[in-house]
Order: structure tokens, then C-alpha cells, then sequence
């Protein structure tokens, strides 16, 4: 609370100049310096004793930033070492949390690298160029289809997801099957995830020669495909067909001006526009027809790195700019399209009016009433909750037989992917609360889902490529909300068993926003079942690993989220018990000072506290619409996002708003040259 009272403050005037840090450093010196800095013991190679200013504390802003998570989360002092007193934490934090705002305030943002378009956006940016009726090529990424048009029915004037829906899964990657495409068009490889990121993260999308030629090949492909005529493409008489044979070079470049201005989302050279228009001029001269030479030069656009590349134009060093309007044009289409701007953001960038914060807030709200946005919810809520892993989960064939239907490919994880993904479109689509993705009142549910829940199936059961999905309440509150679905469930077990790590390793990644380290290399895996351990309980088997001084911190952060699941078997259905007809015990303590029993309690601490279930939320959003991790200097712009959108009753579309509104997002970052780290003094100079 504090906190949220000094930054309130901060935001109405107030200032944090001159913040003596002593607070912090009594603390450091009473309670951290055993571990960080005495003796030559320095634990997560800090030296805290060194620390002897709070102007020292900001030469490392990313050790600062993780001083102050560990002590709000309460991690630290650890378990065996006496707790700190409540005010005294208070008053620490607050006080590192100043020092932090000070030290960034005026700072440049970090730049994202150069990067390509990933196969996702690549995928819908062609698509959008030319309007095409078709995709381009198979994309297995898009885990959920909508068979029935609900989305674009949810997206009218009530703006309320309908009852029922008729979706198809990804079907272990033969998604081919479900959708038309262009003919003899294949994808490139799908873009792997950043770790604990998104696949549109900059400095895992490079672009090698090799890469390149494979786009201009692919390039090639698109415009030759047999069905890339009339009936597929939706430009084709006004970019690809000359009305009559006399002067058609007279409009080769007006239409090449108009397409290239929207693949390149910007203006065209004048320069470069002649260098094609002279190039269709060329072919025309060699007698090939008017719409083969067109589709040469489409060719090369979609070749060309100005079409493939996204890049932000970075600011003067030492200087505080705006991004101008088409590269804030192209930040919004790929944020909430992942796609190229269409028409209207670019008619906006180029007189000057995107810039304005109601324009953008005007397009906002257009864009999340468009059709397109189905897009960022086959990106988004997909990676953020990680479901991409469910496809791989495969539970013991014959321990879970009824997991496997209709064929050996076929599992009940087809239809167990969908109802958080579901979910995630109704909070978007209804403007509400993002703690029903902690607790909601309701889910949509397939005929086998229900079942699988041991709920009477109304119906048909469905499937196993196509199936119904129907909203019913939930009145069982170990059920709604993600963190409890099968599908998360599933994902987080072996084949076997459940992995209480990994599933406390989800919760702090994916809830938290604060995935833990990976484990030291010589942790040996849990044994299986010896005759005389199987009396034994998961948590006293994972006994051995807490007792390691190198395993304890994760374990002591780790257990409490892993264990507070273990009702819910590897494939997500309750339990009461163990095999061995032992108990389950699933209480715990978040955070060291929310005590829990059962996980309708363990929901209830993570929404006592959901002020910081929402700032991890914003933290995710702002780094998938930026392309790139965050760093300490967004911590004063997520702050705003968080206490707009807690201000305005947790509503998403008040976050993604907040999110288009932020310093980070409106910003050119800082010239890559400019990598220092920086601090109050360095800061001081620049204002």
C-alpha cells in the first residue's frame, strides 16, 4: 500500500529527489550482509557490505530492481534467517522503489534489435497486402479455430461472446487440413519462444543470406501459386490487371506507389519507386504480360527488407523523441494484429494525428473491434500461458486410457487447449476483469471436457477435429480461471505423475511474471518408486532436494505453488488421495504470509494478492508489444499501467489502452551505441 501511495504521489507532482537510502542500508546492514558482503560471502555474487550510498545503489539498476522484487516477495532474509519485521520491510522497499523511479526517470528506453517478421506475422502481413481469401501457408501456432464466426459475431454492438461456439484444434500439426491456402506455398520454420518471452522477441528473429534466399523463394512461390488469381486474391483487378493495352505503363507507378507504401508502411523513396517501376517497364518491353511483370515486382517487395524487417528508429543520444506516426502505426498493427497497418493508421501517420493520445486511444478502439484481433488472440494468450507444451504432453496409455480417442493421435488434450484459450477471448472481447483469469464463474466447455471433469455431457461429445464449446457457470471453485484447467494441469506432469516443480515453476513464470533460475546441473532427477518409498508422498519425496543448500531458495519459492496443485492428477481430474491411499496435502504459504489449505484458499492469496498478479500481467503485455524483454527503466511506466488498470476495476482493454499510452511504447529507444548503464548523476546530465 505504501507504494501504491508514493507512486500516486509521484504521478500528481511529487518528487523523490534526494532519497538518503538509509532506510535500505540499516537493512542491509542487519539483516543481509551475513550472507551478501561479510566474510567474503557473497551469495548470488552480491556484495551488499560495499554498498555504502544510495547513490551506489543505482550503478546497477538491474540489481536493484531484483534487491527490491526478492524483498517484496518476501524471499529474503531466507527462511532459516529471522523475519523481518512488516514495517521495516515497508519502509525499505518504498524507499528502493523512490530510488529506482529517480534513477529512471528521463532515461532512454532500451532498443529492440532489428528483426524480421516472424512466420506468424509474415503469414497475416501477405495476407493483408493483398487482401488474400485464403492463408498463405499452414501455421500449426494457431492452437484454436473458429469454425462458426463467433468471433466476428462476439464483436458486435453488445460485445458478448455467444454461448455456444464451434471451434477446431490444432490437430498435432496437421492444420493443413483445416483451412484453404494458397497451393504449393510452405512454411519456414516456426520461430521458437524467447525464454520466458514471445516468439516476436528481436534477438531471436535474425535474418541470415541463407534465410534471405529462402524468402525470396518463398516469395516467388506465393505469386506463382496456382490459386493465386481472381478468385483468392482480393487486389487482383486493381493492382494485377490493366483495363485496356493502351499505355499500361502509365499505371504501373501509381499502383506500385499505393502497394509499396502499404508493405513498407511508410512513403516510398522516390528513388526506389523508380528503381521498380523501371524494372515492370523493362519486362513489359520484353512482351511479358502486364500481370506477370506486376507479380515480379510484388516478388521482390516481399523480399525486400523493408517489407521483412521491423526496426525503430532510434532517438538522438541524449535526447528524449517521440516515435514519429508510421512506425507508431506499425507498433500498434503488429501489437494487436501482428500484422502490417492498414490504410487508416497510415493515412493518420502521415498527417500527423496518430500522435495525439485520443487518436490513439480512438484506434485502439477500433482495432479491438475488428476481426483482426483473432490474431492477437492466436498469439498472445497461447504463449503467455505456454499451452504450446501441451501438445507434447503425453500421459501413460495405459494408466489413462480413456485420455486417447478416436485414433492413437487423438488426445483429450485437443479439446482441453481451448478452454483457456476461450476464456482469455471472453475477458478480451467483454472488457472484464483479468482476475477471472485467476478465479472466473464460468467456462466454455466440450461435451468430453465435462465429462473429463465429471460433469453429466450435454450432448454430443465432439470431435475429434471439430467440436462445440458451451459457457456454463462454475460454481465448484476449484475449477475457472487457467490456473486449475486440465489443460495447464496436464502440460505441467510427466506421463505418470505430477511435477510439483513444474507447476510451481509455471505459477511464478507465467502468474508471477517471475520465472526462477534453471537448476544447478548436477540436481539428479526425482527417483521412480522403489517397493519401499511407495508409501511415501510426493512432498516427502521431493524431501532430498530442499535439504541441498544450492536447491533450497528455489524449493522454499517453488514448493508452496507445486504443492498447492497436488489435488489435481497428471491429466487434471481431482483427487483425494494417492494411489497409495495417503492423503494429499496441499497447504502451503504464499509469499511467507498467506497461509492456505486447499487451492480454493491458494486462489484466494493470489487474489489478496492480485495487485501484483497484475503488474506481472502488465509486465508480459508490455514486453509482447514492444518485441523485447523489459528492463529497469519500464518499471515506472508498468507502475502506471498497473495502477490505471487496477484503478479501472482490473478491465483488460483499460490494459492493452495503458499499455498503447505508455512512455516504453510511444518512445524511440536509445541508439545502440548507448549501452551504459545508467545512474542519478549520468540521468541528471541529460534532463
Amino acid at each position: 500500500m505504501r507504494f501504491w501511495i508514493g507512486f500516486l504521489i509521484s504521478l500528481l507532482g511529487g518528487t523523490t529527489q534526494g532519497v538518503s537510502g538509509d532506510a535500505a542500508l540499516t537493512l542491509f546492514k542487519s539483516s543481509c550482509v551475513k550472507c551478501h558482503g561479510k566474510d567474503g560471502n557473497l551469495k548470488g555474487e552480491l556484495n551488499l557490505l560495499e554498498i555504502k550510498t544510495a547513490e551506489q545503489l543505482t550503478e546497477n539498476l538491474a540489481q536493484l530492481k531484483t534487491i527490491i522484487e526478492v524483498l517484496n516477495a518476501s524471499e529474503m532474509p531466507p527462511e532459516k534467517e529471522p523475519r523481518l519485521k512488516p514495517e521495516t520491510r515497508a519502509a525499505a522497499v518504498d524507499e528502493l522503489q523512490k530510488l529506482l523511479r529517480e534513477a529512471t526517470n528521463g532515461a532512454d528506453f532500451a532498443p529492440t534489435p532489428m528483426r524480421r517478421m516472424n512466420r506468424f506475422q509474415y503469414n497475416n502481413a501477405v495476407q493483408d497486402l493483398f487482401r488474400l481469401k485464403v492463408s498463405v501457408f499452414p501455421l500449426p501456432e494457431k492452437m484454436m479455430r473458429d469454425q462458426s464466426g463467433y468471433f466476428a459475431k462476439a464483436l458486435g454492438p453488445e460485445k458478448k461472446m455467444p454461448e455456444s461456439v464451434t471451434v477446431s484444434s490444432r490437430p498435432l500439426g496437421k492444420s493443413g487440413l483445416i483451412e484453404p491456402r494458397l497451393a504449393g506455398v510452405g512454411p519456414f520454420p516456426q520461430d521458437p519462444r524467447a525464454e520466458h518471452g514471445f516468439d516476436n522477441r528481436g534477438d531471436h528473429l535474425s535474418l541470415s543470406p541463407f534465410l534471405l534466399e529462402s524468402f525470396f523463394k518463398l516469395s516467388r512461390r506465393i505469386v506463382q501459386s496456382p490459386n493465386f488469381d481472381r478468385s483468392t486474391v482480393g487486389i487482383w483487378r486493381e493492382f494485377f490487371v490493366a483495363p485496356t493495352e493502351d499505355d499500361v505503363k502509365e499505371l504501373v507507378l501509381p499502383r506500385l506507389r499505393n502497394f509499396m507504401t502499404r508493405a513498407f508502411r511508410r512513403p516510398v523513396p522516390k528513388a526506389l519507386l523508380n528503381h521498380y517501376t523501371a524494372h515492370v517497364h523493362r519486362q513489359i518491353d520484353l512482351d511479358v504480360s502486364f500481370t506477370d511483370a506486376m507479380k515480379e515486382a510484388a516478388s521482390a517487395v516481399l523480399s525486400s527488407p523493408r517489407f521483412l524487417y521491423l526496426y525503430d528508429r532510434p532517438s538522438v543520444a541524449g535526447k528524449k523523441e517521440s516515435l514519429d506516426g508510421y512506425d507508431l502505426a506499425s507498433r500498434l498493427s503488429f501489437f494487436l494484429w501482428s500484422s502490417i497497418p492498414d490504410d487508416t493508421l497510415l493515412q493518420l501517420a502521415g498527417n500527423g494525428e496518430l500522435v495525439k493520445p485520443e487518436v490513439r486511444a480512438a484506434q485502439v478502439n477500433r482495432m479491438l473491434s475488428s476481426p483482426k484481433l483473432k490474431r492477437f488472440c492466436d498469439s498472445f494468450p497461447s504463449q503467455w500461458l505456454q499451452l504450446d507444451r501441451i501438445v507434447s504432453a503425453v500421459p501413460d496409455e495405459n494408466k489413462f486410457k480413456d485420455f486417447f480417442y478416436a485414433a492413437p493421435n487423438y488426445r483429450t488434450t485437443m479439446d482441453m487447449m481451448m478452454e483457456p484459450l476461450l476464456l482469455f477471448e471472453t475477458v478480451l472481447i467483454e472488457n472484464r476483469s483479468i482476475l477471472e483469469f485467476i478465479n472466473s464463474g464460468y467456462a466454455y466447455r466440450s461435451g468430453r471436457l465435462r465429462k473429463w471433469y465429471g460433469d453429466k455431457p450435454a450432448g454430443k461429445i465432439g470431435g475429434p477435429v471439430t467440436m462445440q464449446f458451451t459457457r456454463q457457470p462454475v460454481t465448484d471453485r476449484r475449477q475457472g480461471g487457467v490456473i486449475t484447467t486440465a489443460a495447464v494441469m496436464t502440460m505441467t506432469s510427466g506421463p505418470d505423475e505430477t511435477k510439483p516443480i513444474t507447476r510451481g515453476a509455471w505459477i511464478a513464470g507465467v502468474i508471477f511474471n517471475a520465472p526462477p533460475d534453471p537448476p544447478p546441473a548436477d540436481v539428479p532427477p526425482l527417483e521412480k518408486l522403489k517397493e519401499a518409498d511407495k508409501k511415501l508422498t510426493v512432498r516427502e519425496r521431493f524431501a532430498v532436494h530442499r535439504e541441498r543448500a544450492d536447491c533450497a531458495g528455489c524449493h522454499s519459492k517453488l514448493d508452496p505453488l507445486g504443492f498447492a496443485l497436488e489435488n489435481f492428477d497428471p491429466v487434471g481430474r481431482w483427487r483425494n488421495h494417492y494411489e497409495n491411499g495417503r492423503s494429499v496435502d496441499a497447504s502451503g504459504v504464499l509469499f511467507r504470509k498467506h497461509s492456505f489449505n486447499n487451492v480454493v484458499e491458494f486462489k484466494d492469496a493470489i487474489l489478496s494478492e492480485k495487485d501484483r498478479f497484475t503488474r506481472a500481467f502488465a509486465g508480459h503485455m508490455l514486453s509482447y508489444a514492444l518485441g523485447r524483454g523489459l528492463t529497469p527503466i519500464d518499471a515506472y511506466a508498468l507502475d502506471r499501467i498497473t495502477a490505471k488498470t487496477i484503478a479501472d476495476g482490473f478491465r483488460l482493454q483499460t490494459l492493452l489502452h495503458e499499455v498503447v499510452q505508455s512512455a516504453p511504447f510511444i518512445n524511440k529507444p536509445r541508439p545502440r551505441q548507448a549501452l551504459a548503464k545508467p545512474t542519478i548523476n549520468s540521468i541528471k546530465k541529460t534532463r
